[in-house]
């Protein structure tokens, strides 16, 4: 049985939308406007996709550090995916999870870097997302979705995650990487949009998240994302981060898509750090 890829086209989540033993997730999400991801789905998504939240679904609650997305309380984020009908085993294999969602990965890559995480190997973000369902012509429901109650059982990869006093004690090392995912302007520190201080970690390089993709929101190919990860095989630690570990998660996708070992994510960001 061939590994489960991390992506798919349209072409192809279009030929399963019936599968038993498939769901689907829209993560659609605006940081500015945080009801509008949901008020979207409310009026049209993948026909049997359920709705998974950003702030409330795919983080934990927001303390004085630990930045502005904290990953999700483990039992919590459980039941999540068990409401909505992922198991880790069923009669035909784990449960295959499809995410989307309409800002480049950003979001969707958040999810299907948690599942990774946790253990659940099965998971593809739709490439293209949203938009090219919708310009493929392909079917839209407002249905809410139903399932079976699924099964989950985590597996914390515990050493895909790091946190502020690894960063400070490695950062510095020969044969350590560090990367800020954001764009280029807020990791010079010439504005910041979100959170209270300027700037970026002291000896992070830069590689903008949004480099992987085009402007379409199509992932680059495997041999462009080679080229482009094409550190990372000299790299004895690579750790990646962004504002709060969330666009952070689009940089690993392209990683995987590239074929290489993905790098440890610094949840926090620059929104712990500068905390």
């Amino acid at each position: 049985m061939q590994p489960f890829p991390n992506l798919v086209p349209p072409t192809w989540l279009a030929d399963h939308l019936n599968d038993t033993n498939l769901v689907i997730v829209d993560c659609c999400f605006a940081l500015a406007e945080p009801h509008q991801g949901r008020e979207q789905y409310a009026a049209g998504h993948i026909p049997g996709a359920w709705y998974l939240d950003l702030n409330r679904d795919l983080s934990g609650p927001v303390q004085s550090h630990g930045g502005r997305h904290p990953l999700p309380n483990l039992d919590v984020f459980r039941a999540v995916l068990e409401r909505i009908g992922v198991s880790s085993q069923t009669p035909t294999g784990p449960t295959r999870v499809v995410a989307y969602d309409d800002s480049r990965f950003a979001f969707a890559a958040r999810l299907w870097w948690l599942l990774k995480y946790l253990g659940h190997e099965p998971v593809a973000v739709l490439d293209g997302g949203w938009s090219a369902w919708q310009q493929g012509g392909y079917p839209i429901a407002t249905a809410l979705p139903t399932s079976q109650p699924g099964q989950f059982v985590p597996s914390p990869r515990t050493d895909w995650v790091v946190d502020i006093d690894h960063v400070r004690r490695h950062k510095d090392e020969p044969g350590v990487w560090l990367i800020d995912s954001r764009s280029p302007e807020r990791y010079r520190g010439e504005v910041e949009p979100i959170d209270p201080v300027a700037g970026s970690i002291p000896g992070a390089t830069n590689q903008f998240w949004q480099e992987v993709s085009t402007p379409a929101g199509v992932m680059r190919s495997p041999e462009d994302l080679a080229q482009h990860w094409t550190n990372l095989d000299r790299a004895e630690e690579a750790i990646v981060y962004c504002g709060s570990g969330v666009t952070a998660c689009v940089n690993l996708l392209s990683q995987a898509v590239a074929g290489k070992p993905i790098s440890k994510l610094y949840v926090g960001g620059w929104s712990d750090w500068c905390s």
